[in-house]
């Protein structure tokens, strides 16, 4: 099938404009696609107050935040607890934003008077961990064992957990989860020692680092934000902790009047790990045990989340463009004698990957009004053996296999791969459910 395909300039869609930053840098994946984008496509749906938006891979929210602010109801589903847990919290603006500015001005002043005001508030030059009396607070074994290496150093970690322990026991509930939220964004973006780029790594390792300071910024932040979009409040956005391959029991039949999302690409990014430290920090994950039951509700995108019992590549075993790129990657494996556990997982993913997305897309159909429509952003990817995945054109095959109405391909940007020396179509696949 041949689509016509619209070209952009990728920079600048890909860019994050300065009036977007308000409720979307509460919390923002390094990857997220921007908001207006989803400003774009509710144009070119025709959205309007009345409808339902439905994000089934929502992440933080971008989507849903936009939705709200253009004054349409919305629905995120998200897998990943920290997320969800972001998502849910960027979309709550009923909260008074005099009484979260109180929230931490209170707690500043609680930190002020206690023993623990200098560590709270230093910075390297200021405080001497080697004269410190008390015992560092810490994770447990079992948490540290979840984070990458040098994730965060010992004195701003203890800083951290001081000050969660205060937001903790702050005796305004519904505030809790905003400063939670802002505590966690300082924690990975000032205060770690990690560092995106987009792969996430440990950069220079800080011995020490102001944590009060930064949390109040992103507290500020809040407020400011919350002053100026509190008159949506009332726009209601629900966001669901769940698979996308199972959605039908947590929303209404035939309620979807359009969706707007960005599942994961089949690549050998490991999603869980993009959200470690905080998701270990707020309680989400306290062990491998809890890591693989979250990391077992997502699509399987990549060779550390493939597990015996799937079974989602019986979704495609009729779809022969999937077989034979699942076949020519095992058969690059073999050719170049490439025996590690992962690498024996590379074809496999591919076919749970795309089986996994026609389950999704087949579990999707009874939610969507006649005349739904739907914009998949995805991207091809080359992280097996150099071996091209066109992802938009294989997803649009899976949609019209069950019933969708394939409309375009909008190309979104481009991204050049030093390793295939070729440049990556990320894009949007436009589809409808005709019912």
């Amino acid at each position: 099938m041949t689509y016509t395909t619209q070209f952009h300039n990728g920079t600048e869609l890909n860019r994050l404009y300065e009036n977007d930053r308000p409720i979307h840098e509460w919390y923002r994946f390094v990857l997220s696609f921007p908001p207006h984008l989803v400003r774009d496509y509710v144009e070119k749906f025709g959205l309007g107050k009345g409808q339902i938006i439905l994000d089934p891979f929502c992440g933080t929210g971008t989507t849903l935040v936009e939705a709200k602010k253009l004054g349409i109801k919305s629905v995120g589903v998200e897998a990943n607890a920290m997320a969800h847990f972001a998502a849910s919290v960027k979309t709550d603006w009923e909260i008074e934003p005099d009484e979260l500015a109180d929230l931490g001005q209170e707690i500043s002043n609680q930190i002020t008077v206690a023993s623990l005001e200098k560590i709270l508030s230093s910075d390297s030059s200021y405080f001497d961990i080697t004269v410190f009396s008390g015992e560092l607070r810490a994770f447990g074994v079992e948490q540290s064992k979840l984070l990458i290496k040098n994730s965060i150093s010992p004195l701003p970690l203890h800083k951290v957990l001081t000050l969660l322990d205060g937001i903790e026991r702050h005796k305004a509930k519904k505030l809790r989860n905003h400063a939670k939220l802002a505590l966690a964004k300082q924690t990975v973006k000032e205060i770690s020692n990690l560092r995106f780029g987009p792969e996430i790594g440990v950069g220079k390792l800080k011995v020490d680092a102001p944590v009060l300071s930064p949390w109040l910024t992103a507290l500020e932040s809040m407020v400011s934000d919350l002053q100026e979009f509190r008159a949506f409040s009332d726009t209601p956005a629900t966001v669901f902790s769940a698979d996308a391959r199972d959605i039908s029991r947590h929303l209404t039949p035939g309620s979807i009047d359009a969706v707007i999302t960005s599942p994961p690409y089949p690549n050998e990014k490991d999603y869980s790990r993009t959200t470690r430290l905080e998701s270990v920090l707020l309680g989400f994950i306290s062990s491998r045990k809890d890591l693989r039951r979250q990391k077992q509700r997502f699509i399987r995108s990549n060779s550390r989340g493939v597990y015996k019992l799937d079974t989602d590549h019986s979704w495609v075993e009729d779809v022969p463009r999937v077989q034979a790129l699942a076949n020519s990657i095992e058969q690059r494996r073999l050719e170049l004698g490439k025996t590690s556990g992962f690498e024996k997982q590379y074809a496999k993913v591919v076919r749970l990957y795309f089986g996994g997305m026609a389950r999704h897309l087949s579990e999707l159909r009874s939610l969507l009004r006649p005349g739904a429509k739907l914009a998949y952003v995805v991207g091809d990817q080359a992280s097996y053996f150099r071996i091209m995945i066109r992802t938009g054109q294989i997803i649009a095959e899976l949609a019209e296999r069950l019933g969708y109405e394939v409309l375009d391909i909008d190309l979104f940007r481009t991204r050049f791969s030093t390793a295939t020396k070729e440049h990556l179509r990320e894009e949007v696949v436009l589809f409808q459910w005709n019912g």
